[in-house]
């Protein structure tokens, strides 16, 4: 961990100069300076009374937090292939999300599971074939390139009555895969 360099994008995410970080950690502005290029390094007490300075403390500084991922590749999915031969490509630790994403592969005269009545939305945009969404009592068909936007308050599925695959990117709010 280059020390300095955190020091330095905490000084000026706080937008305070050198000479008022120095101000406030009774430190020298020349000594602040060559600690940010990393030419000296600041005793625990000294990094302290810089941390405090900042608003922070050792333990935070210095607690590594793990990058977000935020591009998924086909390796990285939860492929979930279900006995009928439904496919539910689903993105990694999206329950800890707002949003679920899923791509869903309906072979033909295949249905989706079917989704209970939950608080929350689904948007589903058909990338290949044709799906009949059955939402309640109500049946539409959605043609590649369509999308669906539904609520949760009645009962739902996806429906694949023709003879070829279907591809349905499906995202619900909140997650429920």
């Amino acid at each position: 961990m280059e020390i300095g360099k955190k020091i330095k994008a905490l000084r000026t995410k706080n937008g305070l100069t050198l000479e008022e970080l120095a101000s406030r950690s009774e430190l020298t502005k020349g000594f602040l300076s060559q600690l940010e290029r990393d030419l000296t390094s600041p005793s625990i007490s000294t990094l302290e009374d810089i941390l405090e300075a900042l608003g922070t403390n050792l333990s935070d500084f210095f607690k590594e937090e793990k990058e977000k991922q935020i591009v998924f590749k086909e390796e990285d999915y939860f492929v979930d292939e279900r006995e009928d031969g439904t496919i539910e490509w689903i993105v990694p630790n999206a329950q800890k999300n707002k949003m679920e994403p899923i791509r869903l592969t309906l072979h033909q005269h295949q249905t989706s599971k079917q989704m209970h009545e939950h608080e929350g939305e689904e948007f589903g945009y058909v990338l290949q074939g044709c799906v009949e969404l059955v939402y309640g009592e109500k049946k539409c068909k959605i043609h590649q390139k369509e999308t669906f936007y539904v609520d949760g308050s009645h009962e739902h599925y996806l429906s694949n009555p023709n003879s070829t695959d279907a591809i349905v990117l499906w995202i619900t709010t909140p997650p429920l895969f």
